[in-house]
């Protein structure tokens, strides 16, 4: 029986992922998310029904027995900084908070691999993809949070693409 040898040949297209970031519900990085996993800290924040209340759950809806009241939180999300990332005001009000943090984890995950912006001779990257996501069109149902102008300006903009907006 032979045991495979890694080939030592290169191509040039090569990788490396030495930098890591991530936010998550009950832990703001990687190192207090596997705090969590390794004490079995629970990271699902479970709310009581005045809480509920106060959020502006239909009482109705909080008293189906089908109601879980429980929900993923993500601290801080509401604390991006939008100049750093070229964003206007308006536009990090209706940008997806799911694309914000991401924002904020690329650039992360930069800093925690060493790398500094803007003094790197060679080629750095940060890999993304993302699905369809309905924020959008959920913030457009909202008729008192985007206008139809307001819409359409942000679906056609180039940079409200989490890949492109992270380059």
């Amino acid at each position: 029986m032979s045991i495979p040898i890694a080939s030592t040949s290169i191509n040039g297209s090569e990788i490396a992922i030495i930098g890591l970031a991530g936010r998550f519900p009950g832990a703001k990085n990687i190192n207090e998310l596997w705090n969590n996993l390794q004490n079995g800290i629970e990271s699902i924040s479970f709310f009581s029904d005045e809480e509920l209340l106060a959020a502006g759950i239909d009482e109705e809806l909080l008293s189906s027995q089908n109601y879980v009241k429980a929900h993923a939180v993500i601290e801080d999300a509401e604390l991006f900084d939008a100049s750093f990332f070229g964003f206007n005001p308006r536009e990090a009000e209706i940008t997806d908070p799911q694309h914000r943090i991401f924002l904020e984890c690329a650039w992360q995950a930069l800093e925690n691999a060493g790398y500094k912006s803007g003094i790197e001779k060679c080629p750095i990257g940060v890999f993304a993809g993302s699905g369809l996501n309905s924020y959008l069109l959920n913030l457009y149902l909202n008729r008192n949070a985007i206008s139809v102008a307001d819409f359409s300006r942000e679906v056609f903009k180039p940079r409200k693409n989490v890949t492109f907006s992270t380059a």
